[in-house]
């Protein structure tokens, strides 16, 4: 069972991407970037506007990336539970991944444009 888990495409992509995505969290929460800068951090249009929206949007979309890798991870164990070919344990898995990209972005944005109203 467990060589049939590691050679899963579904658990492969949401367990080893969900971990990614929690570290990545983790090390932008414990590192943010202090200035607006298009290297490092959640660049958006409106993150980059000004000072204090850069900042609020770090430490959010650094706790969402955490949470959502969570997420990610967990749905891990849909491998365990389903019998799909690996074609279709491949495009579940990348549409979790992409999924969970596409949540974070819109859940930061609706933060920050509730939080700065303008």
């Amino acid at each position: 069972m467990y060589d049939q888990l590691v050679e899963n495409p579904l658990f492969n992509i949401t367990f080893f991407g969900g971990l990614i995505f929690m570290l990545a969290g983790f090390i932008q929460f414990q590192f943010p970037p202090k200035k607006i800068n298009s290297l490092y951090g959640y660049r958006t249009n409106s993150s980059m506007k000004n000072q204090e929206r850069w900042d609020f949007s770090q430490k959010f979309s650094a706790k969402e990336l955490m949470k959502l890798g969570g997420l990610l991870a967990g749905s891990s164990l849909l491998a365990l539970i389903t019998n799909f070919n690996d074609s279709i344990n491949l495009i579940i898995g990348l549409f979790l991944m992409v999924a969970m990209v596409i949540i974070l972005f819109f859940r930061v944005e609706k933060a920050v444009k509730t939080k700065f109203r303008n």
